[in-house]
């Protein structure tokens, strides 16, 4: 369960790799990124770039598989999808568990990709909107209601879909579920962590 970095990639001395995280050839992992393996893989093809302070985790449903030639831009957040090649990432965008983003296709600073979500090659999602749905249905920011009614499309909705829990008429016992089965997961895959030295390269 040990990251695997290939010789010609480079993760910077700040960022993070946990678990089965495999960083492809000529990537690059900036400053204060998080790459972890939350009981499901993390895989970074070539020459890629995920910048500082972004998050990219891999689930037990959902493993994040990532092509080659992508940019993952500062603070972006991705968990347990699939991106291909040549995929743009902006600032402070989404893409969660399930989604998978087309070959050449692009989210902009601050787009979200929803659970379950499939964006077509070469579409692009729009400074903060939001794409739902297989395919995926953009929706602006503000209308609320249209996401949270498509979101409830895919696997029942949020809780259920990443957490697979029941759909529960109230919130209260929805969250408790939720985490009480989230905390005893994460506990028990970091229990026995350590911490491995950065390896200096010659020269």
């Amino acid at each position: 369960m040990a990251p695997s970095v290939h010789p010609e990639a480079y993760v910077a001395p700040t960022a993070v790799l946990s678990g089965e995280v495999r960083v492809g050839r000529g990537s690059c992992v900036m400053h204060g990124a998080v790459v972890a393996a939350e009981g499901g893989p993390v895989e970074i093809g070539a020459n890629c770039v995920i910048m500082e302070n972004a998050v990219l985790r891999g689930t037990p449903a959902n493993a994040l598989i990532m092509g080659d030639h992508v940019l993952a831009g500062p603070h972006s957040h991705l968990t347990g999808c699939g991106i291909a090649d040549e995929v743009f990432i902006g600032t402070g965008a989404r893409v969660f568990n399930g989604a998978q983003l087309g070959r050449a296709s692009s989210v902009a600073v601050g787009g979200t990709v929803h659970i379950g979500a499939v964006v077509p090659p070469l579409a692009r999602i729009p400074i903060g909107w939001v794409a739902v749905g297989e395919p995926a249905r953009l929706y602006p920011p503000d209308d609320a209601e249209a996401i949270r009614a498509a979101v409830a499309e895919v696997g029942g909705g949020f809780l259920p879909f990443v957490f697979g829990i029941e759909e529960a008429a109230d919130r209260r016992e929805q969250m408790q579920a939720a985490l009480q089965r989230y905390t005893t997961a994460i506990a028990r895959r970091h229990h026995q962590d350590e911490v491995i030295p950065a390896v200096e390269a010659d020269g």
